[in-house]
């Protein structure tokens, strides 16, 4: 038997976390991947609704205006905000929840859900995170440059966090967040 917990996974960009929530959403099939809505291109292999909900920017600024978000921010040029009413239900019909956001996301949702378990995913060192983001061919030289400054702010924030999941290895990093859910989702029963 377990309890439903709000699971947040967050990292700099191109620390691998939609990789891996992809992959810990294929071991728990009960868990329901929060998606996030964003007004960036989506990047190739992406499908609208599944990564992310893809709308305009004036489509997100009303969804603002109506309170739809639990969080929302501007990341890189681009909006990205976390619909509220498909966790609270998920969570009120005992079905556990995954998020992968940004850091300050992160911080926000574990503000509005104190029970909220938290999780910092970290890359070995920022020269193998700069080589995953140039290796991902999704951005230019300055696009690189502005994640890489981004992420040495982000990686301070890594104590706040309940848990810190070292991704050197995809497998294994996998397998370690798999653990932490399971024990979070069995404890205090």
């Amino acid at each position: 038997m377990t309890k439903a917990r709000l699971f947040v996974i967050s990292a700099p960009s191109g620390t691998g976390k939609s990789t891996i929530v992809c992959r810990l959403c294929e071991r728990e099939p009960g868990l329901l991947h929060s998606v996030s809505c964003t007004t960036r291109s989506p990047r190739p292999g992406e499908i609208d609704g599944l990564q992310y909900e893809f709308i305009s920017t004036e489509e997100f600024q009303r969804r603002i205006n109506d309170g739809y978000f639990l969080e929302w921010a501007q990341v890189h040029h681009a909006f990205y905000g976390t619909p509220r009413t498909p966790i609270v239900e998920a969570l009120q019909q005992s079905q556990s929840v995954i998020m992968d956001i940004d850091v300050q996301g992160g911080m926000e949702v574990k503000k509005a859900f104190p029970d909220a378990v938290t999780i910092f995913l970290l890359p070995p060192d920022l020269k193998v995170l700069e080589n995953r983001l140039r290796s991902r061919r999704t951005d230019d030289e300055r696009q690189v440059a502005l994640r890489m400054a981004e992420a040495a702010n982000e990686l301070k924030y890594a104590d706040r966090y309940d848990y810190r999941v070292v991704n050197d290895e995809l497998e294994h990093a996998v397998s370690e967040l798999h653990q932490i859910m399971m024990k979070e989702m069995t404890s205090n029963l």
